[in-house]
C-alpha cells in the first residue's frame, strides 16, 4: 500500500472515530442534560432491546405480582446499559483514532483506549499526540459517569413528587383508584364543594408530568413502590372523575374540572407522542369510539344515585357528555397503561392492549443517535 493511501486511510479512521465520539456525546447530552423532549436513536435501541428481554421474562410470570417485580428493574437496568453503550462506542471511536496515529497492534490500541477511558493509567502513550488523545478520552469517560450521577437526583426528585400525589389518591379513590369511589367518598363527607381544590391540584400535577416525563423519559417506566399503584391508572381515575363531574353531577358548571381534563389529556398526549403512540389530534365522539360501553357508564350512574350523589336526571345526555370528554384521553390512557404494564384498574389498564408495545422512544422523525 502506498504512503498516500496509508495517509488517507489514517485520516478516514481518525475522522470516523472522532465522529463516533462526537455523536455519542451529543446523544448523552441530549438525553441527560437538555431539558427538552428529544428522542435519540441510540437510547431508543437500548430501551427497545432491553424491553424485548423483559417482555419474554414477564410472559413467564404466573401472576401480576411476579410481572411487577420483573418490570420494576426494566428502567434502571436500561439506564445502566445505556451508559455502558455510550462508553463502549466512545472507546471504539478512540481505538480508531489511536490506530490512525500509529498505535499498534490492535491489542495494544484497545488496551490504551480502555486505560484512558476508565482513567486506569496502566498504559502509557508513546508521544505527545497520543498523550493528548488519552487525556481527552479520560475526560469523556469521567464526564459520562458525572452526567449519570447528576441525572439521577433530578429524576428521583420528579419521581417522588409524582408518587406523592399517586399515593395520596388512595385516601380519596381507593386502591386501585376508581372514579366512582372518589366521588362517593367526597359526597359522604359533604365535600363535593371541595372537589375544585382536587381538580386544581391535579391540573398542576398533569402540567408537571408533561415536562418531566418527556425531558426525563426513563421516569415513565419507574414503577410505584406499591405494586397496585401506577401513575397512569391514577391519571385515568382522576380524568374519569373529572369527566363524570363535568357531564353527570348535578352541580354548577365545573370550570376547574374541565380545566383539569384539558391539562390531563394534553399532558398524556405529549408523553404518548414522545413514545410514538398514535392518537387522533382532535377526536370527537361518536366519530371516534371510546373503550367504555354505555352499560358500564350507566352502572356507575346508578351507583352514584344509590349513594345519594346528585346526578342529572337525563342519563342519556350525561352519557353523551361523558363520552365527549372521555374521547380526548381514552386511547392514550390505554396505550400508556400497556406501555408501562400498569396494574389492573377500572376503565384504564383493565382494557389496555394485551401485548404492551416493545418500547420507548419510537418517534423516528426527530430521532438522532
Amino acid at each position: 500500500m502506498s504512503r498516500l493511501a496509508v495517509s488517507v486511510l489514517s485520516v478516514v479512521m481518525f475522522a470516523a472515530g472522532a465522529a463516533m465520539v462526537a455523536a455519542t456525546t451529543l446523544s448523552a447530552v441530549q438525553t441527560l442534560v437538555v431539558p427538552r423532549a428529544t428522542p435519540m436513536r441510540l437510547t431508543r435501541w437500548v430501551f427497545r432491546s432491553v424491553r424485548v428481554v423483559f417482555n419474554l421474562r414477564s410472559k413467564r410470570a404466573k401472576d401480576y405480582a411476579a410481572m411487577d417485580r420483573a418490570m420494576a428493574l426494566y428502567s434502571p437496568i436500561s439506564l445502566l446499559i445505556l451508559v455502558v453503550a455510550w462508553l463502549v462506542i466512545i472507546g471504539a471511536g478512540y481505538v480508531l483514532m489511536f490506530r490512525a496515529l500509529g498505535v499498534g497492534p490492535l491489542r495494544q490500541t484497545f488496551i490504551l483506549s480502555g486505560s484512558s477511558l476508565f482513567t486506569l493509567g496502566f498504559a502509557v502513550p508513546k508521544d505527545l499526540p497520543t498523550t493528548a488523545l488519552a487525556f481527552s478520552e479520560a475526560t469523556f469517560g469521567i464526564g459520562m459517569i458525572a452526567l449519570l450521577l447528576s441525572y439521577l437526583p433530578s429524576m428521583y426528585t420528579s419521581f417522588s413528587r409524582r408518587e406523592a400525589a399517586v399515593a395520596g389518591l388512595d385516601v380519596r379513590a381507593g386502591s386501585p383508584p376508581s372514579a366512582a369511589e372518589l366521588l362517593i367518598r367526597y359526597s359522604r363527607i359533604e365535600g363535593l364543594d371541595r372537589l375544585d381544590e382536587l381538580w386544581q391540584t391535579w391540573e398542576t400535577w398533569f402540567t408537571d408530568i408533561e415536562e418531566t416525563h418527556t425531558s426525563i423519559p426513563a421516569i415513565v417506566f419507574f414503577r410505584s413502590p406499591d405494586p397496585v399503584r401506577s401513575w397512569v391508572t391514577a391519571a385515568g381515575a382522576v380524568l374519569d372523575a373529572a369527566s363524570i363531574t363535568a357531564s353527570t353531577l348535578d352541580r354548577p358548571r365545573p370550570v376547574e374540572a374541565q380545566l383539569c381534563i384539558r391539562a390531563g389529556y394534553i399532558a398524556l398526549r405529549k408523553i404518548a407522542d414522545f413514545f410514538g403512540v398514535p392518537f387522533h389530534p382532535d377526536p370527537h365522539w361518536p366519530d371516534q369510539a371510546i373503550s367504555i360501553d354505555k352499560s358500564e357508564f350507566e352502572e356507575v350512574y346508578d351507583q352514584l344515585k344509590q349513594e345519594d350523589v346528585p346526578v342529572k336526571p337525563d342519563r342519556d345526555q350525561a352519557w353523551r357528555d361523558f363520552a365527549g370528554w372521555r374521547v380526548n384521553y381514552d386511547s392514550v390512557v390505554l396505550a400508556l397503561a400497556a406501555l408501562t404494564v400498569a396494574p389492573p384498574a377500572k376503565w384504564s389498564s383493565d382494557r389496555s392492549l394485551i401485548s404492551p408495545p416493545l418500547a420507548p422512544i419510537l418517534h423516528r422523525r426527530r430521532s438522532r443517535l
